[in-house]
C-alpha cells in the first residue's frame, strides 16, 4: 500500500497517454511508488500510482504533484520531466498563443516542478531528474519545422547540464533523454512513412525505446549530465 517510507518515488508528468503512461508502467514494475500528473488523467486503481490532474505550466499543479508524492509516500526518489507539447510549423506561422503554449508546459512545466522536487532530493541526500528532449535539437531537420522546439528544449538540455554540474556533490543526479519522431498518439497513422524516412535506423521510435533509455538512465548511477539519443541515428547525421 505504499506506507513503506523505504519505497522509492518517480514523479511523471505528462503521465495520461503514450510515453508517460508507458513510464508509469515502467517504474512500477520496479516496485516505485508513482505520482502521475497530467491534464486529462484519470484516478488510478493502482494503490501505488497516485494521479493528479492538472496543467503543468501552472506552478499550482507543481505545488500539488509535490505535496501528493511527499504527503503519500514521504519521499521523491525521481521527476521524469515528460509532458512536452511540439508544434511544426514555418517560423513566421507561429502564434503568439502557440509561443505561450510551448513555453508554459515545456519551460514553465520544468521549472515549476524541478524547482519543488529538488528540496526534498537534497534533504534526502539523493535523486534523479530526466527531462525528455527532441533530437532536432541537435540535427535540425528542413522537413519538419522545429523553432519552437529548439528554443525550448533545447533550454532543457542545456538547463540539464547545469543542473547536474550544480547539484553533483549533494547527490542529485539530472540527464535528459533526446528520442526522434516516436509513434505515440499525437502522429496520425498516414504520417508514419514520411516520419519513419528521417531516422537513419528507418523507422520510427516506439514507446518502449524511450522507456528504456529512461530506464538505463535511472540505474546508472555514474551517469550525469549526459544528453542520451534515443533517435534511430538521427543526431549523428543523414
Amino acid at each position: 500500500m505504499g506506507t513503506d517510507r523505504g519505497q522509492k518515488v518517480a514523479v511523471i508528468t505528462g503521465a495520461s497517454q503514450g510515453i508517460g503512461a508507458g513510464l508509469v508502467e515502467a517504474f512500477r514494475k520496479l516496485g516505485y511508488g508513482v505520482v502521475a500528473t497530467s491534464r486529462s488523467i484519470a484516478p488510478s486503481m493502482d494503490a501505488d500510482v497516485v494521479t493528479v490532474q492538472g496543467d503543468i505550466a501552472d506552478a499550482d499543479t507543481a505545488e500539488r504533484v509535490v505535496a501528493e508524492a511527499l504527503g503519500r509516500f514521504g519521499r521523491i526518489d525521481t521527476l521524469v520531466n515528460n509532458a512536452g507539447i511540439f508544434i511544426a510549423k514555418p517560423f513566421t506561422d507561429y502564434t503568439d498563443e502557440d509561443f505561450a503554449a510551448v513555453i508554459g508546459v515545456n519551460v514553465e512545466g520544468f521549472f515549476h516542478i524541478t524547482r519543488r522536487v529538488l528540496t526534498p532530493m537534497v534533504e534526502q541526500g539523493s535523486g534523479h531528474i530526466v527531462s525528455i528532449t527532441t533530437s532536432f535539437v541537435d540535427h535540425p531537420n528542413s522537413n519538419v519545422p522545429s523553432v519552437l522546439a529548439s528554443l525550448t528544449k533545447g533550454g532543457l538540455a542545456a538547463a540539464t547540464r547545469s543542473l547536474a554540474i550544480e547539484y553533483a556533490s549533494r547527490g542529485v543526479r539530472a540527464n535528459a533523454l533526446s528520442p526522434g519522431v516516436i509513434k505515440t498518439p499525437m502522429h496520425s497513422a498516414e504520417t508514419h512513412e514520411t516520419l519513419a524516412g528521417l531516422h537513419p535506423l528507418g523507422r520510427m521510435g516506439e514507446i518502449g525505446d524511450v522507456v528504456d533509455g529512461v530506464m538505463y538512465l535511472e540505474s546508472a548511477a555514474f551517469v550525469t549530465g549526459e544528453i542520451l539519443h534515443v533517435d534511430g541515428g538521427q543526431s549523428a547525421g543523414h
